[in-house]
């Protein structure tokens, strides 16, 4: 530290402040970081970790890395964090309370300086866990009103509602649900948002347009088979966009077009909904506003243990795409039939 602010030409606490990453002015970050790579400086994060109480490490810990609504997370919570000085940690925790909790009872260890966590499943090990947490907690998903915790959430619920209304505003009645666990916060409540939509539009229920599988693509091909097998929706809404993919893949197959005998809504509106063809409609759930938020909530409790739990929420957008354009299930042309002329609706997103 002595060879580097001699050589920068300013203070010792001028570069203990620059290297720490406190700040200081332009000029004086360039020539201390400039001094620093000259030398061959590297800080020792053991021992700054001892002296400040800080690792400069903040955790994120979600059922999937590979889920395409996690990337998107992850991508804006790591930018946040990075504007903060610390490094980002992630962990793929495959759904399993036992997993979640003890990562959480790790935190014990202080080997970071703060969680964003996003269960798929909340139980009372995990609000005991959550609660007695000695660092900084931020859970993105649904908790009790009464949980002390910072919270950043969406409304599934709702989200499923918009496709529905969507869908029958284009004048389709027979339609279908393929939902991943009901034993998870998203697929209860995406459940729930479902057969209350149906039943604010005097739509009967069926239970024969209703599968459940998993959050996964060869599961929500498999549910949808299942569902092809036993019922002829003219419209199916999924609880995310991996169960869209295989739902879309299993009517192909099945010889059902896309949207003309069935159309087709995702939710999460990751990018895989823009890179299928046709392009899938999707409920947007905000899951980078949702990490972003997370984000600078921990970094606001990291700095201010002090604050009162606060909790926000990211409401859901429909992006209506050409799997669920309004056109109508129309006959078939008969073999060897050239058919009506037909039209092919637009790949591009519209907002609703």
């Amino acid at each position: 530290m002595h060879t580097v602010a001699a050589r920068a030409g300013v203070s010792i606490a001028s570069a203990s402040r620059v290297l720490n990453g406190v700040g200081g002015s332009p000029e004086t970050i360039r020539k201390v970081r400039e001094a620093a790579a000259e030398v061959g400086y590297v800080p020792n994060a053991i021992a700054r970790s001892l002296q400040s109480q800080r690792t400069g490490l903040v955790a994120l810990a979600v059922e999937d890395i590979g889920n395409p609504v996690y990337v998107e997370m992850m991508r804006a919570i790591e930018a946040v964090v990075a504007s903060s000085g610390r490094q980002l940690l992630v962990h793929a925790t495959g759904g399993r309370i036992d997993n979640e909790t003890a990562l959480l009872r790790r935190l014990a260890n202080r080997y970071v300086d703060g969680m964003i966590v996003s269960p798929i499943r909340v139980t009372d090990d995990h609000l005991t866990a959550l609660t007695d947490s000695p660092v900084p907690v931020v859970v993105v998903g649904q908790l009790g009103a009464d949980a002390p915790i910072d919270n950043v959430r969406t409304d599934s619920r709702h989200g499923v509602a918009l496709a529905v209304d969507h869908l029958v505003a284009t004048g389709r009645r027979r339609i279908g649900f393929v939902n991943g666990p009901l034993d998870t916060v998203p697929g209860a409540a995406r459940d729930a948002g479902f057969r209350a939509a149906l039943d604010r539009h005097g739509i009967p229920l069926d239970d024969e347009l209703i599968e459940v599988g998993d959050f996964q693509y060869a599961a929500g091909r498999a549910a949808t088979e299942r569902l092809l097998a036993r019922a002829d929706p003219d419209a199916l809404v999924c609880a995310n966009d991996l169960i869209a993919v295989g739902a879309l893949h299993a009517l192909l197959v099945a010889g059902r077009r896309v949207p003309q005998d069935v159309a087709l809504v995702g939710m999460d509106d990751t990018e895989l909904a823009r890179m299928m063809f046709p392009q899938l409609s999707s409920v947007s759930l905000g899951s980078a506003e949702r990490g972003r938020r997370a984000a600078e909530l921990l970094l606001q409790r990291i700095a201010d243990a002090a604050l009162p739990p606060r909790r926000e929420q990211v409401p859901p957008n429909l992006v209506v795409r050409a799997s669920s354009a309004a056109t109508l299930p129309t006959p078939r042309p008969a073999a060897g039939s050239a058919g009506p002329p037909t039209t092919h609706p637009s790949s591009e997103g519209v907002t609703a």
